[in-house]
C-alpha cells in the first residue's frame, strides 16, 4: 500500500487542493473550513484504498466536484445532480445547457463533468479498437453504452470492420431528434469503401430507453443490408442501444 500511495504522490493529482482559479480570484481570502478539508482527506483515502466500488455514486461525485469547488461543501450539490439526472453515469453525460441551469453548477463544474466524460469514452472506445469485434464483444457493448445510453437525442454510428473482423474504425453517420436520425445506405456504403471495410455493424441509441427496433429502424437496416450484399460487404449486426439494456438485430432474426 505504501508503494502504491507513493505512486499517487509523484503524479500530479486531479483531486489537488489548488483552488480553482474562477473561484480563487473572486474569493481570494477565503480559506477552506477544517471540518470540509477532513472530510475530503478521508474521502481520497477511502477511494485510493478501495477503489470506486467503496464509494457510492453521491461520494464519487464528491470527488469529481472537489476541484471545481474548492472551499465549500459539495455533498448537497452531488446529491442535488443525482436527484436530477439518476445515476453517475446520467450526470456525467448530461448535456451541458442541463448542468447549467441546476443552481450551484458553473463552467467549473461543468469543464470537470465532461472531462470525465471525455475520458470514460476514449478508456472504453480503446478497449475496441483494433481489437477482434467477436472476442470482445462485451468490451463493444460496454463502449456503446457508455458512448450513447443517456444521450437526448438519437445518434447513428457505424463500426467498420476488416476481413478477420478487426475494428477499424467508429465513425458517427448522423445525428437525429429525439426519436429520429435520417441515415442515408448510400453515405453508408460510401464510406465502406473508402475505409476498404469487409463488415458493419450498425448502431443507434432510442433516447427513450427502450431499444424496441421502430418499423423505420427495420426499414432502414434492410435497405442498408440490401446495399452491402451488392458490394460485397458482411452486415454483422444492427444493435440497437437503451439506457440500461441493448437489442440486437441477429439475435431477435430481424437480419
Amino acid at each position: 500500500m505504501s508503494r502504491l500511495r507513493s505512486s499517487f504522490q509523484e503524479m500530479p493529482s486531479l483531486f489537488s487542493f489548488d483552488p480553482a482559479p474562477d473561484e480563487a480570484a473572486v474569493n481570494p481570502s477565503v480559506k477552506q473550513p477544517s471540518y470540509i478539508r477532513d472530510h475530503r482527506k478521508r474521502l481520497r483515502e477511502r477511494f485510493l484504498e478501495g477503489g470506486a466500488g467503496a464509494l457510492p455514486d453521491y461520494e464519487l461525485l464528491e470527488l469529481v466536484l472537489f476541484r471545481a469547488i474548492p472551499r465549500r461543501d459539495v455533498k448537497p450539490l452531488a446529491r442535488s445532480l443525482l436527484d436530477i439526472f439518476g445515476d453517475f453515469n446520467g450526470v456525467v453525460s448530461a448535456p451541458r445547457a442541463r448542468l447549467a441551469e441546476v443552481p450551484g453548477i458553473g463552467e467549473a463544474v461543468i469543464c470537470e463533468l465532461k472531462i470525465i466524460e471525455a475520458a470514460a469514452h476514449r478508456l472504453a472506445r480503446a478497449r475496441v479498437l483494433r481489437k477482434q469485434v467477436i472476442s470482445s464483444w462485451d468490451a463493444l457493448l460496454d463502449y456503446c453504452h457508455t458512448s450513447m445510453a443517456h444521450r437526448e437525442t438519437e445518434q447513428f454510428r457505424i463500426l467498420f470492420l476488416d476481413r478477420k473482423n478487426i475494428l477499424i474504425a467508429d465513425e458517427e453517420q448522423a445525428r437525429g431528434t429525439i426519436d429520429h436520425v435520417p441515415v442515408y445506405p448510400r453515405e453508408v456504403i460510401k464510406r465502406a469503401l473508402e475505409l476498404n471495410a469487409a463488415a458493419l455493424i450498425l448502431v443507434h441509441n432510442h433516447p427513450s430507453g427502450d431499444p424496441t427496433p421502430s418499423e423505420s429502424d427495420i426499414t432502414v437496416t434492410n435497405q442498408i443490408h440490401d446495399a452491402c450484399q451488392t458490394m460485397n460487404i458482411v452486415l454483422h449486426d444492427h444493435l440497437i442501444i437503451g439506457r440500461s439494456a441493448e437489442l440486437s438485430f441477429r439475435s431477435e432474426g430481424l437480419l
